[in-house]
This record gives structure tokens, sequence and C-alpha cells, in this order.
């Protein structure tokens, strides 16, 4: 099966937090995204290290992108100082 890095990125457009009304890139949780033929490689940058939904978030990006035919890498970090600000930001105006 064959998808674009557009097709890729609407698909994550699809995948929202499950307690904050924003999608997943839109929060920063989903840094970068590198397609090369079926294989998606998916970084993730975490609020906090540990953070108890870890594992739920993961799932939620991989299921989606398997829906287009793709192989999905995880990659983890934790987010900067800026990045984390602009989180939270985002999760006090929009928590559900």
């Amino acid at each position: 099966m064959n998808f674009s890095e557009e097709d890729v990125h609407n698909k994550l457009e699809e995948v929202k937090h499950p307690f904050i009304d924003c999608t997943l890139t839109e929060l920063g949780i989903v840094k970068n995204i590198t397609v090369n033929d079926n294989n998606v490689i998916a970084t993730f940058a975490l609020p906090f290290p540990n953070i108890p939904i870890k594992d739920k978030l993961i799932f939620s990006v991989k299921t989606a992108l398997e829906t287009l035919g793709a192989k999905v890498e995880v990659k983890i970090t934790v987010m900067t100082q800026e990045e984390l600000q602009n989180f939270l930001v985002l999760e006090k105006e929009n928590w559900k």
C-alpha cells in the first residue's frame, strides 16, 4: 500500500488527546514524522518522562497510521522547556 507524507499528516490530524481537546500534533506531542516507503518513524515529545497515558497515546497514533498500511516505529523524547510551556497553555485552555 502506498501513501504520502500528506496522508500521514492528515491521519494524525484525527488523533486527539484523550483529556485535552487538541490533536497530539497541535500539542507538540507528535513532534516529527519521517516517511520512507511504507515505514513511518514517529517521534513523541512527552511533557514529562513516564506519563501515565504514554502507551495510550502511542497506541492511538500507531493504530491510525496502520490503517494506511504503515509500519510504525516510535521514538520517545521529552519536551524542551519552550515546548512544555506551549503544551501547558494549550492544556489549560482546552481541558475537557
